[in-house]
């Protein structure tokens, strides 16, 4: 098997998604964990995405990965120590996730990929593991690389977000709302709670009265209407 730290694309998928890129992506489930009150322990618990995918030759090969990173040859989940030491011995796995600085790992065999998200703190879960089908997973992420496209009522593409980008919603009360944006396909995203498919969703804005654009710094391409 082999480890490196997460990309920044990949950190996205290191927390649950919703049911729709659970599919799209592969994802078998993940194993939450923590090493106890004195940092020694081991104690995890496992939750089911997709159970079809949960195979005989998958969970042997997850005992497998997790032992081996139990192990003193990767020590990363051998203790909270082990997990600290191999963090500081890989300062790009830091980043600022939804948990405060958090680490990031993906493991990768010949048919899965395992998203570790590790959190060394006391009294805190100390790791999340995110099973995925290597192959959907990658497709999802490479898919995902050309951003979230917004239209007008007219079809017309106004610009592209990130996925994971935000953009602001203007109504006509004055009222402002930020939303965070996921990538499901071409024509669908997920803004904040609620599925779309972006032509459904110009729609309901013109329809509402309200307007939309890209969070500033996060607009990464922008298409002049057609006249």
């Amino acid at each position: 098997m082999k480890i490196r730290p997460l990309t920044e694309e990949e950190r996205k998928y290191a927390y649950s998604q919703n049911v729709q890129l659970q599919g799209q992506t592969g994802s078998i489930g993940y194993l939450r964990g923590d090493f106890g009150r004195n940092g020694k322990g081991f104690y995890s618990t496992w939750f089911d995405h997709r159970s079809d995918l949960k195979t005989d030759a998958f969970k042997e090969e997850l005992d497998h990965v997790i032992n081996a990173l139990r192990s003193k040859e990767y020590g990363i989940l051998q203790n909270r120590k082990g997990m600290t030491e191999y963090a500081v011995s890989h300062p790009d796995c830091a980043f600022d996730g939804k948990r405060g600085m958090e680490g990031g790992f993906r493991i990768d065999t010949e048919k899965y990929s395992y998203l570790l998200r590790c959190n060394p703190a006391q009294g805190d879960y100390n790791f999340y593991c995110y099973c995925y089908m290597s192959e959907s997973l990658n497709r999802q992420i490479k898919n995902a690389s050309n951003g979230i496209r917004f239209i007008d009522s007219g079809y017309q593409e106004l610009f592209r977000i990130p996925d994971g980008g935000s953009i602001v919603i203007s109504y006509p009360d004055g009222e402002k709302r930020e939303r965070g944006c996921r990538f499901i396909d071409e024509c669908h995203t997920q803004i904040a709670e609620r599925l779309y498919h972006i032509c459904k969703f110009a729609e309901l804005m013109e329809r509402n009265g309200a307007t939309y654009e890209a969070k500033q710094q996060d607009v990464i391409q922008t298409k002049e209407k057609a006249i």
